[in-house]
């Protein structure tokens, strides 16, 4: 993923309330990552707490006159980790929930640049990240079902194609309103935050095709 986007570093963390588990993969150097479970960081990290509580991508330029952001990535810096960077919420149907928090050294408009070039396939990386752990578990997996209307999973399969909700509603000879309708529903069945996570899903979930 880090090669794909041009990333630094990822690191997902999630927790499965079904069974109680708790799951984390990062590429973070382990110096780093043996420091930051030592210190503890993980009670105080805000680029945490603050998606927690968040329903959109949280860029961590919002954080950094909070004490705590300043306090890890202090330390951060000391082991070659920038502060610039983001993290996505996902959330599930079942209270799960994952957070994906992605890095890059460079500068604010490359930043920028790349934000806007990557933020939707993110979001959907995220969200098919947090569903493939989720499912890992047994009960969790027999759960995982979603229920499309037909016209929302076409509507999803036109969106995955690359199509606009202007586009989607020529297609199908239907009103734009009709279309905002449509995706906001299949964003509530799927528990979906955006589009492209509920295009996501649906994918993982089998409801649409991947193109």
């Amino acid at each position: 993923m880090c090669d794909r986007f041009e990333f630094d570093y990822a690191a997902y963390a999630g927790f499965n309330t079904v069974d109680g588990t708790v799951h984390g993969f990062v590429n973070y150097p382990d110096d780093w990552k043996n420091h930051y479970a030592a210190q503890g960081f993980h009670a105080i990290d805000p680029t945490l707490r603050k998606a927690a509580r968040s329903v959109a991508p949280v860029d961590w330029q919002r954080l950094e006159h909070d004490k705590d952001f300043a306090a890890v990535f202090r330390s951060a810096r000391d082991f070659g980790i920038t502060d610039r960077g983001l993290t996505i919420p996902v959330r599930g149907p079942y209270g799960d929930m994952g957070m994906l928090s992605v890095t890059r050294d460079c500068t604010p408009e490359e930043w920028r640049k790349l934000k806007r070039a990557v933020m939707s396939d993110l979001q959907g990386v995220a969200t098919h990240i947090h569903d493939t752990v989720m499912r890992s578990g047994m009960v969790m997996r027999s759960l995982r079902v979603g229920a499309l209307s037909t016209r929302e999973r076409e509507i999803l399969q036109w969106i995955a194609a690359g199509k606009t909700h202007m586009d989607v509603s020529d297609i199908l000879d239907i009103s734009h309103r009709t279309v905002e309708v449509h995706v906001r529903s299949a964003r509530s069945k799927l528990h979906a935050l955006t589009t492209p996570q509920a295009v996501a899903r649906a994918i993982a979930l089998g409801l649409i095709q991947p193109l």
